[in-house]
């Protein structure tokens, strides 16, 4: 019997699997149609193709969006790692093997405060791995974007990929010595009258602490505000205000001593605020796992496996 030949006829077209995780990954087909560079029509188009091939139904059409049927789901799962694998194997076959570089996307804050006087540290332990480290708050996507792990900040809702999040983060509220000195704050209701910095990125903002401590918002404005974090707390250093931050996040101001806790037992709250999130083939990534195994130990216990 000769050996079959003949074509894969039962494999999607690749644009139709493109247009479904896509659509799949936002609910939405304009969204879709921005990442793939087609048209809403084209994405639709795909969907119809990939159903009428399946023979099921894949998504639920409604004004707002569309959402996945239970065969939907499934085929997602099924499917969702191969697009990247394919992805993967195809950048390797180009990339000039001499090379590795680590790239890594990482909120800014924690990128500036807690990655960049480390990087040093991992380079001498890695001296074959270059790096190629970007700063935004934005979610990239990992192939189109060229990302091997992304450091994001916020509440983790990432299903389709792996994640490892730090624990034992805590935020306090944060003074500088001498403005602590001119004002003390023995209990929480001190505060509100207080210059208080308000970070606008973070988890926990000011409002939601004083909820915490069983009192209302502070009625006079906030002295100053700030979008980022590594902001909030240069300004707290310089003695500007009080501020409500990441320990983890201000380690070097107070290490140096140009910040101090306040009431750190009373005032304290956890929180999990970032994780390392990579889509699983790339755990198969030797510079990848380096760079895992490496944080795992620069922060102990404080990262989930």
């Amino acid at each position: 019997m000769q050996p079959d030949d003949s074509p894969l006829t039962n494999l999607p077209p690749l644009r139709a699997l493109q247009a479904f995780e896509q659509t799949a990954r936002f609910g939405n087909l304009a969204r879709a149609a921005e990442v793939l560079d087609l048209t809403p029509s084209a994405i639709s188009h795909q969907l119809a193709k990939l159903e009428a091939m399946i023979g099921r139904q894949l998504f639920v059409r409604a004004a707002r969006g569309v959402t996945l049927t239970p065969v939907g789901r499934q085929y997602l799962a099924d499917i969702s790692g191969l697009l990247h694998t394919l992805e993967v194997a195809t950048e390797r076959a180009a990339s000039d093997v001499s090379l590795d570089c680590l790239r890594l996307h990482s909120s800014p804050s924690f990128g500036l405060l807690w990655l960049m006087p480390r990087l040093e540290a991992f380079r001498l332990s890695h001296p074959d791995i270059q790096i190629n480290l970007s700063c935004s708050y934005e979610s990239l996507h990992f192939s189109r974007d060229k990302i091997d792990v992304d450091v994001r900040h916020g509440h983790a809702n990432w299903p389709s990929y792996e994640v490892r999040t730090v624990r034992h983060e805590t935020f306090a509220v944060l003074a500088s010595p001498t403005l602590l000195a001119r004002h003390p704050v023995a209990h929480a209701e001190d505060l509100l009258t207080r210059e208080l910095i308000m970070s606008e990125a973070t988890l926990l903002k000011w409002p939601e602490w004083f909820a915490q401590q069983g009192l209302a918002r502070p009625e006079k404005p906030y002295a100053l505000s700030f979008d980022r974090s590594y902001m909030s707390l240069e300004a707290a250093g310089h003695g500007l205000g009080f501020a409500l931050e990441s320990t983890l996040l201000a380690h070097k101001y107070l290490v140096s001593g140009a910040l101090v806790e306040v009431q750190p037992q009373a005032f304290s709250a956890p929180v999990a605020a970032h994780h390392l999130v990579f889509p699983k083939a790339h755990s198969s990534f030797p510079r990848v796992r380096r760079f895992l195994e490496w944080m795992e130990g620069e922060l102990g216990d404080s990262f989930v496996f």
